[in-house]
């Protein structure tokens, strides 16, 4: 994704006020967390974080941290040297250093291990880490997105989440509305996937949605206020 061609799509005041703190969040230099329900677009915002920053036209490197077990997963992130566990031939680089000079989108952030938030909580501090297995530090500059669906303060509260992590992770927080949340915006969006539906479908155009069809769909949104 070298553009915003998959921009998240919303014409909403919850929207817009999303999309104005983006823009300022982009030139913003620091680590931001993005936080809303699944399907609410964290993913999009993410790169829209990325593609108006300076960085712009440096690498963006995105890792699942819900994807992987705790000990393939530091590897992924950090990388590791040959012959650091079983079946490691040759050093691998991790997601940090693919991403210097750029920025790295960490999502679903709640399954972190706290071994690896201790090894994060290194990076943000000090820009630098080891791989696994490793003893060399590694110098980095990549600038932290993250996003999450969970209310991370209370994994803070069980210790599941390092409350030191959590606060430098947090220097903006965008916040995600859902779709019920969005008015019009359901109408903009069954528009735009009747559009794909068609073209997958092959066929010649989609002619829109019926009156009684539209109505069905605000009135499923706001049946889930």
């Amino acid at each position: 994704m070298s553009t915003l061609t998959n921009r998240i799509l919303g014409e909403s005041k919850a929207m817009a006020r999303v999309f104005e703190q983006v823009s300022r969040a982009a030139q913003l230099d620091r680590p931001i967390l993005v936080v809303g329900e699944r399907g609410t677009g964290k993913e999009l915002i993410a790169a829209r974080l990325h593609f108006l920053s300076r960085r712009w036209d440096q690498p963006y490197v995105k890792i699942n941290c819900g994807a992987f077990s705790e000990g393939i997963l530091e590897s992924e992130l950090f990388g590791h040297e040959a012959g650091a566990f079983t079946g490691a031939t040759k050093r691998q680089l991790g997601r940090f250093e693919r991403a210097n000079g750029g920025s790295l989108f960490l999502d679903e952030l709640g399954n972190l291990p706290l071994a690896a938030q201790e090894r994060m909580l290194r990076v943000i501090e000090y820009g630098e880490f080891e791989r696994v297995g490793g003893q060399q530090l590694i110098q980095i500059d990549a600038r932290l997105i993250a996003a999450t669906n969970e209310h991370l303060p209370n994994r803070v509260a069980t210790g599941e989440f390092r409350g030191d992590l959590l606060d430098r992770l947090t220097f903006d927080v965008i916040s995600l509305p859902p779709l019920r949340d969005r008015g019009h915006d359901v109408l903009q969006l069954a528009h735009h996937f009747g559009i794909r539906m068609a073209a997958e479908l092959g066929l010649d155009g989609f002619p829109g949605w019926t009156p009684e069809a539209e109505a069905s769909l605000l009135k499923i949104g706001r049946a889930h206020v």
